[in-house]
Parts: structure tokens; sequence; C-alpha cells
């Protein structure tokens, strides 16, 4: 259908998803099926502009948009007498890409809706309050908290950027009516903003798009809001879906407007909004209790604590309930308390209304994706649905020489154990037996989520070993097909020569190049097989001298892409336990780059150093100098260059298939598989 717009002297057409409709009053925004009406007065900018968009209008008046809320839409629904809404409350989540400021975002809001106290102190990103967040600078598991704002409770939900946890985003979009969609001014929607707008739109969900950052030197509003637009047509959502408020904001300066030159002081505007534009929760008050779990966690006093949202009746503390699952089998609980999210703690009450979010303690055998429901005539809600994992990794005991030295759980069944209760709550993840009794196969959404786990289970006094990264391929129709992601690099014009080339050595195949604002940097985009990123972003930090960002999200299956070397070097093996001396080293880095300084303690296969041509080589790193004829002989100077320093991300990147990786909570060892080693 076009848009017809009609003035006093001419009147003209336009064709649908192609308007752009800039009148001075509002600000620049691409629309479809637009219906512009004007007042008599004929000019180009009155007060009374209105914007007909679907069953929805955004209109002006007085310098505010007015985004009538979609309480019409739910219309139907309230025509049964039993559904009503309730309007002190709304349920958002905020989701972005990694990076574009959703955490910090989150502490503003809660820092101007007086949550904490004037003389107290606030460390930056309150929200990600795991040690792993803080030393990332990621956030890595969805948390909740909540702000009142002119008499309406705001329950805000805090989200993971990176693709790795998206099942953390997945199943959170079960709790909220509505989203706040975060861009990044001068990047523009990337890969994983493309994935969680996906799952949203999927829910029906209403957005609000943020673009943080503006303040930047190199921002470019326009071209961000456009491109946003071109993402909702891509992703078909609604008419109503694509008439989306947009809110300028600095996320840093805790402030947000109407359009990009004219911000508030405050993030006044950004709350209006939210009341405005998300709609309330539609409840069944005095229907048969359901509450679905989306999230669990542990308290040391009051063990397994679920959290979810209430969808119909009333939940009561001391209430008997029933655990239903979506196979039919139920079984019996008690509430022992009750909990609704109240600034930036729990604060513990007597009885929740549906259409709020709370957290039950009680029940300490529930899991994520059952449902609380009443004792008498409780029916299960349909389960969380989470995309199947991509990569898998074997988990085993370790079997070194130093084994048992740091660690304080090294048995397979501690591992054993460990793993069965991390899917619990880690939707996402998958763990299966593997060939041995000590070995176990863990999947999940990429390297980065099993090595967030790794990482875990370390500081908690775990001693391990694991296998290099394997993508899980299926077989359709007697074809082999493999994951495939999307990757987009960002790297200066002066590396894109040898970036392009690795890219293409890993059966990249490039569809789209474009400039990425002032800065002289180039934006490339990749359908790249998943097992060409393992160790790719190292390589591409080297290749760019540290300059290019590189960010995936998983697209689908397609067709084997052939065979693919990933690594061209070999590796430099320690071939005797002991000490590493410095008169070893020091002709020992002739041949390579090494791993290991002076005076550390090495054992037979152990990976000391990575070989400068293809195959492994084996050296005595341990080698003492000679004593004979001391006094003729004058003391040589021994220069060593500083060994290389590789975390755990980088050794799980850097090791091949007869190669594992030592874990243990103060050491993180490479070495070659003695049972790889013996069928060679």
């Amino acid at each position: 259908m076009a848009a017809r717009f009609h003035s006093l002297s001419s009147s003209f057409t336009l064709q649908p998803r192609a308007v752009l409709i800039t009148p001075n009053c509002l600000s620049s925004k691409k629309l479809s099926n637009v219906r512009l009406t004007k007042s008599i007065c004929g000019q180009s900018c009155c007060p009374n502009l209105a914007v007909k968009y679907g069953s929805r209008e955004v209109s002006k008046k007085g310098g505010v948009i007015h985004c009538s809320v979609s309480t019409t839409e739910t219309s139907k629904v309230e025509k049964k007498s039993q559904l009503k809404t309730r309007r002190d409350v709304r349920n958002i989540a905020i989701v972005a890409h990694v990076d574009h400021g959703k955490t910090t975002l989150v502490d503003a809001m809660l820092k101007q809706a007086k949550v904490f106290r004037a003389n107290q102190f606030v460390q930056e990103r309150i929200m990600d309050s795991n040690d792993l967040e803080r030393e990332r600078g990621i956030t890595i598991l969805s948390k909740n908290t909540s702000i009142t704002y002119k008499d309406t409770k705001i329950n805000i939900i805090d989200t993971p950027g990176h693709s790795d946890f998206g099942g953390e985003v997945e199943r959170v979009l079960n709790m909220v009516e509505g989203v706040l969609l975060v861009v990044d001014s001068v990047e523009g929607p990337m890969p994983q903003t493309r994935f969680v707008l996906k799952k949203a739109l999927e829910f029906g969900h209403a957005v609000i798009v943020v673009v943080n950052k503006i303040d930047r030197p190199s921002a470019r509003p326009d071209y961000v809001i456009n491109s946003t637009f071109e993402l909702f047509i891509e992703l078909n959502a609604t008419d109503e879906q694509c008439d989306f408020q947009v809110i300028y904001a600095s996320a840093l300066k805790g402030q947000a407007g109407l359009a990009p030159d004219n911000l508030a002081n405050d993030l006044g505007p950004l709350f209006e909004a939210i009341i405005r534009c998300i709609p309330e929760p539609v409840i069944d008050r005095d229907g048969a209790l359901q509450m679905l779990v989306t999230n669990v966690e542990y308290d040391e006093h009051k063990g397994r604590v679920a959290i979810g949202r209430l969808h119909s009746g009333v939940l009561e503390k001391g209430m008997e309930v029933k655990v239903c699952t979506t196979d039919e089998t139920c079984r019996y609980g008690k509430v022992s308390e009750l909990f609704v999210y109240q600034n930036f703690s729990r604060a513990p009450v007597e009885i929740v209304e549906a259409g709020d979010i709370c957290a039950v303690c009680g029940i300490n055998d529930i899991l994520i994706g059952e449902t609380i429901a009443d004792k008498s005539t409780g029916k299960p809600l349909p389960a969380i649905k989470v995309e199947e994992p991509t990569v898998k990794m074997a988990f085993s005991i370790n079997i070194s020489p130093f084994v048992g030295r740091e660690g304080k759980y090294v048995t397979s069944r501690n591992l054993r154990d460990r793993l069965y209760r991390e899917i619990e709550k880690n939707l996402a993840m998958r763990v299966e037996d593997g060939e041995t009794a000590d070995t176990f196969i863990v999947s999940g959404r990429g390297t980065l989520h099993i090595t967030i786990l790794i990482e875990n289970m370390r500081r908690e006094g775990y001693e391990f070993m694991v296998g290099p990264p394997k993508v899980i391929n299926k077989k359709v129709d007697e074809k082999l097909l493999e994951p495939f992601e999307i990757a987009t690099v960002e790297v200066p014009e002066e590396y894109m020569g040898p970036v392009v080339e690795l890219l293409g050595k890993r059966r990249g195949q490039m569809f789209d190049m474009q400039g990425a604002g002032s800065e002289g940097t180039n934006l490339l985009k990749y359908k790249i097989p998943t097992r060409g990123l393992l160790g790719l972003r190292n390589a591409i930090l080297t290749a760019s001298r540290g300059t290019a960002i590189l960010n995936t999200v998983f697209d689908s299956y397609g067709p084997w892409a052939g065979d693919m070397s990933t690594r061209d070097q070999g590796s430099l093996v320690a071939f005797e336990d002991g000490t590493t001396t410095s008169y070893a080293l020091s002709s020992s880095q002739e041949r390579g780059q090494m791993f290991v300084s002076p005076g550390l303690d090495v054992y037979k296969g152990q990976i000391v150093g990575i070989h400068q041509r293809p195959g492994d080589l084996s050296l005595n790193v341990c080698k003492k100098k000679a004593a004979t004829n001391v006094r003729s002989n004058k003391e040589q100077t021994v220069v060593l260059d500083s060994p290389l320093s590789y975390s755990l991300d980088d050794c799980i990147e850097y090791i091949q298939e007869d190669e594992l990786v030592e874990v243990t909570p103060l050491s993180i060892r490479m070495c070659k598989n003695p049972k790889m080693s013996k069928k060679k």
C-alpha cells in the first residue's frame, strides 16, 4: 500500500518501506505504511503533526512525542472478562551487541531512580557482580533488578551481549513484554543485535531503540536509525513493531533525549518512553496459579532459588504448589519464602500477584523450564526452547605427573558431579559421558561459552584436562552439514590485505564491505565455517597489530566447506622432567618462541614453545652447563627473550588434535596427549 501525502496546493504518492520522513518537528525516521496528516494550516512544521502507522499513532504536541501504547491491540484478549492489565508494572529486558553499553545504562537508571544513598559508594557496572565479569568486562549471566518511576514499578533484566551466551537472552524473554534495544551510535546494528532482535520479535515484544554513545565525535545517528529499520524489515517485523520509539542517550553521562542534539539532563525521556510504549502485563488474577521458572540461583542459607514471572493467579508464602514438567510428570512442594525485586536487592513479601517477577525458595529440586502451578488444577506452561550447541570439548581427569599438587577436586566423580550440576542452570550447554569412564563431552554455543565454565571450575579448586574444541556436524539426507557463522571484522585500511587473506584461507566468503565512520576503518562481513573461527582471533590480532575487532554470531548449517589448515607451526616439547635453566633456554629460543621462563618445573611431553616450522620438535630445556674447567671459562651473559604469556582462551585456541590443556587452580599448561602418542 502506498503512502499518500496531501497539502493545500498538491498531492503526491510514495511507495511503502522507502519513505524517509524528515519534518522539522520530528526526528528523521523511516516508516512503512505511513499516512501523514496535517492540520488545515498546511505548514510543514505544524505542532499538531501526527504519523499514523498501522493501529498506532506517534504524534507531537507541545514538543513531546506521544507513542500510543498497544492497549488497544490487546482488546481482543481483554474481551475475556477474567483478563486484566496491571498498570503499575512494566517488565523489560535490555538487549544489545557486546560493548554497546547495556550495563552502563542500567547503572545510570539505578542511580537516577535513587536506589542508592547519597553518600553510598557505587562501583562501575554494578550489575556485573561476579569476579569473572569484572575482569573480562563482559556480562555473562542475566540479572534482575527493579526501579520505581512515578508509582510504576519497572522490572529490568540485564542480559549478556556476547553471542556465546545467547541462551541467557532466549530464556529471559519469556518474562517481559518489551525490550530496550541498545545500539552504538557509530557501529550501528552488529551480528548480536540481529540475533537478540530476532528473538524479541518472535515473542511479539514491543521494542524501544536506544541509540547510545551519542556524544561520540563520529556519531552518525541517521545511518544507525535507517540501518536498524532495515534490520526490522529483514526480520519480518510487524507494522506495529517497525514503528519503534527512538531515544538518543549517553549512558555514561546519564542523559537521554528525543533528538540527538537535544538531550535532557537526565534519563527522564527514556523512563517516559518505557511507561508509554511498553505494554502493561495482561494477567489472569483469578485464574489458576502458573509461573515458568526461567532462572535458578543457589543461596547457602535458602538453598535453590527459582526466579520467574507469575503468569496467572496469586502466589503466597507457605503455599503448597505442584511442580509440572512438559512430559506431564508432576511433584509437590511448598513455598517457604517469597521475594520480589525492589531496587537493587530482593525484598521478602507475603504475596505476589500475576504480572510481577519474583524469587521462590523451598523447592530444592526445581529446574529451569518447569512450571510452579496450582496444587489441584495446575497445568505446565510451554517449555523454554534454546538453540542447539555448535562446539564440543572433551573434559577428563588430570593425567600429568603434577596431578594433585594444586587442585582440591581431582577425581572423575568430582568432575562428573560438577559438570552435571552446571547443565541444571545453563540451558544452552549439554554434557554426556565420553568413551572412557573418566572422560566427558561438554557441548556449548562457542569456545567462550565453555571457557567460562572451565575458568569457574578452576577457581572452585578443580583440576582436570580439556581437549581441543571440535565443531558439531549434522547429517541430513546422507549429506554432511557443518555450522556457519557471520563474522564481522572491523579493521584499519592498511591491514585489510593480511586479514582478508587470513579469512580466505579459513574458507570465509565475503558478502559485504563498507566504511565504518570517520576513523579510517572498514567493516568486513563474512560467512565462515565455525571450525574456521577456531584460533582465528589471535591470528587476526597478530596480522593487524592488535587493531582489528572480530565479532561472530551463529547463522545456519550448510554443506561441508572442505579441508582447512588452522595452524601452520608445530610445538616445542620438553623430552624430560626437571627445572628449566637459562643455559638451556638460550639455545632453545633459537628454534621458536618459548612459553616458559627459567626456574619452572616441567615434565616430559609438556609444550614449552611454538616451533618456527611445521611439525613438533623435542627439546631439553632442563640442560645444565657443565662445571668442568670453570676457572678458564669466563661466565657469559645469557640474554633471554620474554616468554609468551598465553591465557586459558589462547591455550584452547592454540592446541590441536593430539594436544591437551592442563587446568589447575594456579597453573595452565599445554601438553601432548599421551594416548594419541601411543596410537601413533
